[in-house]
């Protein structure tokens, strides 16, 4: 049951005592039901449709680095088929990354800047590989956005892990460092959350 009410918008209670010197009529029709909305998105202030992000359904951005030696490192995700180099993280809040090594045992993960032939907005060319700075907890010091030292991975299998603090970079990778004790291939993959 659909319930509507009559009210006065401010500039008609001349109009209500009676007075029809007014010009515009003052009441409004207010409509009284639930009326479910879909929010797919907003006119940006140039105009331009921005539609709502959502998150990715699959991991994106696969790619598998062969032989990594001990104390090596590799940038992940490369140019890739899909387009999905680097990461692109407006919209989203989480990362997901997945590592699947075929040699168990330690790596350091760092996010980093994207390549340098790859504008950052309108920006370019960018310090590529250099760690992404933030100051997350309000003080004034810059500190990494995301810096894990030592991580233990189990081999043959993928380890996922949810990052935080990395939302709104737009040329994300990570820089991953085989500290395992022997060469490894590693296969990695993404996940973008909102």
């Amino acid at each position: 049951m659909v319930r509507n009410r009559r009210g006065l918008a401010p500039w008609s209670l001349s109009r209500e005592a009676g007075i029809e010197s007014a010009t515009v009529d003052g009441t409004i029709e207010v409509p009284q039901y639930v009326q479910p909305v879909l929010d797919t998105g907003f006119v940006d202030e140039k105009g331009d449709w921005k539609g709502a992000k959502s998150s990715d359904k699959d991991f994106i951005a696969f790619q598998t680095d062969i032989g990594i030696a001990n104390g090596a490192n590799f940038i992940t995700p490369s140019q890739n088929p899909d387009g999905t180099w680097p990461l692109d993280m407006t919209g989203f809040t989480y990362v997901m990354i997945a590592l699947k090594p075929t040699n168990g045992g330690d790596v350091a993960i760092e996010a980093v800047m994207g390549p340098a032939d790859v504008s950052y907005a309108n920006l370019s060319p960018v310090d590529a590989a250099s760690s992404l700075l933030t100051n997350e907890d309000v003080s004034a010091t810059l500190e990494s956005a995301f810096k894990d030292t030592s991580q233990t991975l189990t081999a043959d299998v993928w380890n996922i892990f949810k990052i935080a603090r990395l939302e709104e970079f737009k040329l994300l990778q990570f820089k991953i460092t085989n500290n395992s004790g022997g060469a490894s291939t590693v296969e990695t993959a993404f996940m973008r959350l909102v």
